[in-house]
């Protein structure tokens, strides 16, 4: 008996002991209600909930648990656990909600009310901490496009006031007579409420209704009216208006109003980052992003990283792998940091990011494809492009050979091997191939460009031999053009002046041929005048040495080129500069051998506005004496700093030469001069200059002067201006003495009368040089 007694005992105490290790174990199993927190929430050993509202580092309940920033409040919060359930606030306001990810907080603020009482005819209001006064410093600002001023109540004006008691935002409620109700008139849309905006970066708000009884206006606003009106700020998604519950309301309720929050000690990011000890994001799987609503800057993890980017290691790799719901993978799925691969599996290719993307792979299409594909298609391949490349290569030489011919190519070589035969020789011209000219430009790249023309395009190019030269790639020939280019090329090439850019060759095997010219280095005359960026001093002997040298040029072309040759464009920007300054007249697209007879008169004028010659315009039949108009053009440019043809001013101040005429009959001529010019010219030089441009700017070209006798002419001034004798006062004996004779009497020769008179059409009265 005593035995079974003790056995008894023995049973009891084992089920005892395996009821408590039960128990124990129950207790240590989380409960299903209540699932744990995500790690890194908030700073180590800080409480990280109140109630049901989770509480996120850079926000914190107690000393060491908020980022301090220095200012009131800041982002210390207070849980009051008193209450049943326990309420989240700030130093004054409850909270509703905390977003870590979206940077955003709801906060319970109380409607503003005022009610109608009829003992005293007078409207009660209640505002009891309705009003907001958050400080600039303040993390919280009043989201602008989550959150609604509203207004209810007929009839009223609600709206709020800054801190200095300006109107910042408010709307109009009106009632319509009960039997006239809009059906579904719910919407907030005016008629018993009405909303409006929120400005961003508001973070002081003081709520005010006014009420539009007692006849103050139309009777309309009377018609129907409540015995209460609201104002308040309110979550847009939150309120939901109802005429039914709203026309006789009279109690007190708060809204949740939606904050944008941001660490704003500093505006923006770059300045946080420049004080990494106070900066905010200190994840290193993190990175700043400027507040949207005010100054400031919030944290975000990295794309592939989640967590709490305000905490060291908050941010941690997301295993995209563990969640298919949002990272889809069909496949054999790898987790990288930050990222995640996703492949088919072994025996199946395809896009393993969609359902259905990995396919079984077929072995035998696969060496069937490689056995037949590779075999006949490499033969059938090498076969075809053998047969193409000869084809292509067979017509490429004979279209090379017909553009060769068409353009006078035969003709060409026979000329310079008369020239050589008669030890003429050809003067280093050279007929180049279009593959020589393609390997100089490097394919006539976009960056090996020049310039661009009215006749084509300039490239730079170097030569095998290291040559640097102008490539001109012309645009369009036309026929009559092409059968005399040939004897132009050569005529061309023999031009030996130093002021003239030299022709070195063309190639003839295009179907436009190319011109290979010497390369100027220094870019063009306009350029050198005009451009903003180089709008450097230009000294009046550059100036006057520069027109020397282009009028030399055209005078070698009219007088010792056998044929004369007339240019046709002349203009700043066909007059190049080397690295010394010196004018180098360039670009004869439009130059043509002196016609012999007037069968050769042109048919068609060619050149530039504000350059053109106004009698050839008329006439079309191109003399040296268009040249010397167009020079003019370019010498007046050259002394004014401005260009022939401006349309920023009045239209009768457009062209150069116009202004010119004008200001010489007004005898205010020396008013257009650039002002170097007039420093450094003396009077007498002017006046010669003057003249000297009047007789090239002549209407007739009879009245103008010789290109040789221009360039004659402005040598001679320039060494005038040069001599020390016209620099000194008092030697009027020796200035005399180094003018021309006729500037002797200047004053009484060159008279008011003798300038051209645009508006009576007279001729302006000329004189030898």
């Amino acid at each position: 008996m005593a035995t079974t007694l003790r056995s008894l005992q023995a049973f009891a105490a084992l089920v005892l002991l395996l009821a408590r290790l039960v128990s124990a174990s129950a207790q240590r199993q989380p409960s299903p209600a209540s699932p744990p927190l995500p790690p890194g929430v908030a700073r180590p050993g800080c409480r990280d909930r109140c109630g049901n509202i989770t509480v996120p580092y850079p926000f914190g309940i107690g000393a060491g648990c908020y980022r301090d920033d220095g200012t009131a409040g800041g982002f210390q919060l207070l849980c009051d656990d008193a209450r049943s359930p326990p309420r989240l606030t700030t130093d004054r306001y409850q909270l509703a909600s905390l977003s870590l990810a979206a940077g955003e907080a709801r906060i319970y603020l109380n409607a503003t009310r005022k009610c109608y009482n009829t003992t005293t005819g007078e409207f009660v209001g209640r505002n009891d901490d309705a009003s907001m006064a958050l400080g600039e410093a303040s993390p919280y600002r009043v989201s602008p496009t989550k959150t609604r001023l509203v207004a209810t109540g007929c009839p009223t004006i609600g709206y709020f006031v800054d801190g200095d008691g300006y109107f910042v935002s408010g709307c109009t409620s009106v009632c319509r007579p009960a039997q006239y109700a809009i059906a579904g008139q719910g919407s907030c849309t005016g008629v018993g409420c009405c909303q409006s905006a929120i400005p961003p970066g508001l973070y002081y708000y003081e709520p005010n209704t006014l009420s539009l009884q007692g006849g103050q206006l139309d009777p309309i606003f009377d018609r129907n009216v409540t015995t209460c009106q609201y104002v308040f700020l309110a979550d847009a998604d939150w309120f939901s208006y109802s005429d039914r519950v709203f026309f006789n309301r009279t109690d007190d309720f708060a809204a949740p109003v939606v904050f944008d929050w941001a660490v704003r000690n500093v505006g923006n990011c770059s300045a946080a980052q420049r004080n990494m000890a106070d900066y905010a994001c200190r994840s290193g799987n993190s990175e700043c992003v400027p507040s949207t609503n005010g100054a400031g800057y919030r944290c975000i993890c990295k794309q592939g990283y989640e967590g709490n980017p305000y905490l060291d290691g908050g941010c941690r790799d997301i295993d995209e792998c563990r969640r298919k719901d949002k990272y889809p993978c069909y496949g054999d799925c790898t987790n990288l940091p930050g990222n995640y691969t996703c492949k088919c599996r072994p025996g199946t290719d395809g896009d393993a990011y969609k359902q259905n993307g990995c396919r079984p792979k077929d072995k035998f299409t696969l060496a069937l494809k490689v056995v037949t594909g590779f075999g006949v298609g490499v033969v059938l391949l090498l076969l075809c492009v053998c047969l193409n490349l000869g084809l292509e290569k067979r017509k490429l030489i004979r279209t090379k050979q017909r553009f060769f011919e068409q353009n006078g190519g035969v003709i060409l070589q026979q000329q310079m091997r008369s020239y050589t035969s008669a030890g003429a020789g050809a003067g280093g011209f050279k007929i180049f191939s279009e593959d020589e000219l393609e390997n100089a430009t490097n394919s006539f790249a976009a960056d090996r460009v020049l310039g661009h023309g009215g006749h084509g395009i300039v490239y730079k190019g170097v030569l095998e031999d290291k040559t640097v030269v102008a490539i001109k790639r012309s645009k369009m020939m036309e026929e009559a053009q092409t059968k005399e280019f040939a004897r132009e090329m050569l005529i061309l090439s023999q031009i030996n002046h130093r002021n003239v850019v030299k022709l070195l060759g063309c190639c003839l095997e295009v179907e436009v041929p190319m011109l290979v010219y010497e390369f100027v280095s220094n870019g063009t005359l306009y350029h050198y005048i005009h451009d903003k960026d180089l709008k450097a001093d230009i000294t009046l002997d550059t100036r006057l040495r520069i027109a020397a040298e282009s009028a030399e040029a055209l005078a070698y072309m009219h007088s010792s080129a056998s044929p004369p040759i007339l240019h046709g464009d002349v203009k700043t920007a066909n007059i190049l500069l080397d690295d010394k300054l010196t004018a180098k007249v360039s670009d004869f697209g439009a130059s043509k051998l002196a016609p012999a007879d007037e069968a050769e008169i042109a048919t068609l004028v060619q050149g530039t506005c504000g350059y053109l010659d106004p009698e050839y315009l008329m006439t079309c039949q191109l003399t040296d004496k268009s040249d010397v108009y167009s020079f003019g053009v370019v010498l007046l440019e050259l002394l004014t700093r401005k260009k022939a043809l401006y349309f920023d001013g009045p239209e009768e101040d457009r062209s150069l030469v116009s202004c010119f005429m004008t200001a010489m009959k007004a005898g205010r001529h020396e008013e257009l001069l650039d002002s170097q010019v007039r420093n450094e010219m003396r009077a007498e030089v002017l006046e010669e200059i003057a003249h000297l441009l009047m007789r090239c700017l002549s209407m007739s070209g009879e009245e103008r002067p010789t290109m040789k006798e221009a360039a004659e002419r402005l040598e001679r001034l320039r060494r005038y201006q040069q001599h020390p004798w016209a620099q000194a006062d008092g030697n009027l004996e020796e200035r005399q003495t180094l003018l021309p004779m006729e500037q002797r009497d200047l004053p009484s020769m060159f008279r008011q009368q003798d300038v051209l008179d645009l508006e009576e059409g007279s001729t302006y009265n000329t004189y030898s040089l």
